[in-house]
């Protein structure tokens, strides 16, 4: 525990303590907690230690306590804690002055909490601190290692390498070209007998002269030349070994960000035959036979389609480059086994598709829960900004996708319309929008009143409160625990909420029918406040 005294008042029931004496010492650290129950405790006393006491061991000597805070504060305890009411009805002025003295903090603790409450809240807060704090170093690492293993430009590379060699320099590109330059040589005498061979050595340019080694990828294909121009006459064989090792970490960068370059062009093609399939119809063929060559295995099984989007209020970047850390961020951060998810960024939206290799369906259950663990995930959100998701019914076959995205376009399309604050939404859920659109306001009206009218007919603060309860379950698809998380409330209010709404409204959540009346109730009840 490492908590001050002044932090220690601000957690319930510590609330309801009053720092009585001493309020000068309210910075002093709290490390531990101990019930004092002789009068000889400060000979066991520990650095930092709060000691609570209902005044017992000292209430016939006013004076023996005084000599008490003398001895706690010599052992560096962080302060006292006393219940008043049963042995002492006020803290005596000599033991207020001396602790006032001492700068030692005396608590007169809440009369109506036990020790133990008191103590439990102190842990309990100092648990959550530790968690918080473990969890912010977690995030600081995975911050620090993310950007340890981002590649920074090749031009910042070039200027380190020449910088650690201490030498002019020049990188020379695999067909002639000129990649960087520090040297006085001109381009003219960097391309001199070109194209030169593989192995190193020493060059000439009049009276000038470089060491030459070759950048080489690991199939012998040639990347270019590395130039080092040193301005001494003496070179050890050590400083040519260093040349090599210089040309090595260049190789590997170069290739990597040429596989970059590659794998970044080929994504874009891919990207743009699937955004001709789905918008214009084109042929699903080639699509799959660029994500085969590719070594992607788009389609295992079952699927299910998800198009994610900004907010529209949170685009102070522009749309792609917040889709982009998206896709980042969920391809380093899968948090599924049985799904397997390939996205793709097109203007102003991300498509996935998730297929699955399981034989016994596809699990839309832990899509969803998926879904939702991202949408409210604050690593996701600081990367991407707040994102809302929008899912096709499932699929079985590669020809359906066209299908899936359409249906995900449409979810995105209802939920806009009826102004849907869900952060996930389900075709099939919002399916039922798109069915009942066409029906009249009176109709719907009706049917509201007729359903509900048990509830309206109640006191307008109670059936506001059963209302907005029973809309979160039914939204929910009926699970009690994130109605009541989404309510603020315990889920034991909610169930308790239920029975009385069943019984007034003569439903049965548990069966078919009457979920699907009270699904309609309130799509209906959207369609009203939108129209």
């Amino acid at each position: 525990m490492h908590l001050t005294i002044r932090e220690a008042l601000s957690i319930y029931p510590l609330t309801e303590a009053k720092l009585v004496a001493g309020k000068q010492g309210d910075s002093r650290i709290v490390k531990s907690v101990n019930v004092m129950d002789a009068p000889d405790i400060a000979d066991w006393t520990k650095s930092g230690e709060m000691l609570f006491t209902t005044a017992f061991a000292m209430k016939d000597s006013p004076q023996e306590t005084v000599n008490l805070l003398r001895k706690l504060n010599d052992r560096g305890a962080a302060g006292l804690g006393i219940k008043l009411g049963r042995f002492w009805s006020e803290l005596p002025q000599i033991v207020a002055d001396e602790a006032d003295r001492l700068h030692f903090p005396i608590i007169e603790m809440p009369f109506q909490f036990t020790f133990s409450d008191q103590m439990n809240a102190l842990f309990n807060a100092e648990y959550r601190r530790n968690t918080q704090l473990l969890q912010s170093v977690l995030e600081k690492q995975k911050k620090l290692m993310q950007f340890g293993l981002k590649q920074d430009n090749m031009l910042s590379m070039f200027q380190l390498i020449s910088d650690i060699l201490g030498y002019p320099m020049a990188v020379v590109g695999a067909r002639g070209q000129i990649l960087y330059n520090t040297s006085a040589w001109s381009p003219d005498q960097l391309s001199q007998n070109w194209p030169w061979k593989r192995k190193s050595g020493w060059v000439y340019a009049g009276k000038e002269r470089a060491y030459r080694v070759g950048l080489h990828q690991q199939d012998d294909e040639p990347l270019g030349h590395l130039l080092i121009i040193p301005d001494a006459v003496l070179l050890a064989n050590v400083e040519e070994g260093l040349f090599q090792q210089a040309a090595d970490i260049l190789t590997f960068h170069m290739c990597y960000t040429f596989r970059s370059h590659v794998e970044a062009s080929a994504q874009r093609d891919l990207q743009n035959n699937l955004l001709r399939y789905l918008e214009k119809g084109t042929s699903l063929e080639e699509f799959l036979e660029q994500a085969e060559a590719r070594g992607l295995s788009i389609f295992t099984g079952a699927y299910q389609c998800v198009i994610s989007k900004n907010k529209p209020e949170n685009l102070e970047e522009q749309p792609q480059v917040k889709l982009k850390n998206l896709k980042q961020y969920m391809e380093s951060h899968p948090k599924s086994s049985s799904l397997t998810g390939h996205h793709f960024v097109f203007k102003d939206m991300m498509f996935s598709i998730y297929s699955t290799n399981q034989v016994d369906g596809f699990p839309e259950e832990e899509l969803s829960q998926l879904l939702t663990k991202y949408a409210s995930d604050s690593g996701c959100i600081e990367e991407a900004g707040e994102i809302t998701f929008y899912s096709s019914s499932m699929k079985l076959k590669p020809t359906a996708l066209r299908e899936a995205y359409m249906e995900c376009l449409e979810t995105q399309r209802m939920a806009s319309k009826l102004g849907l604050p869900d952060r996930v939404l389900h075709y099939e859920t919002i399916e039922f929008a798109h069915l009942f659109q066409n029906v009249s306001s009176t109709m719907m009206e009706d049917y509201c009143a007729k359903i509900l009218r048990p509830l309206l007919e109640k006191d307008a603060e109670y059936s506001q409160e059963m209302i907005r309860t029973l809309e979160v379950f039914i939204r929910n698809d009926g699970q009690v625990s994130e109605a009541a998380k989404q309510l603020f409330i315990h889920r034991n209010t909610v169930t308790y909420r239920l029975e009385k709404i069943s019984d007034l409204l003569q439903v049965d959540f548990k069966k078919v029918n009457d979920l699907l009346k009270l699904k309609a109730v309130f799509l209906f009840r959207q369609f009203l406040h939108v129209r």
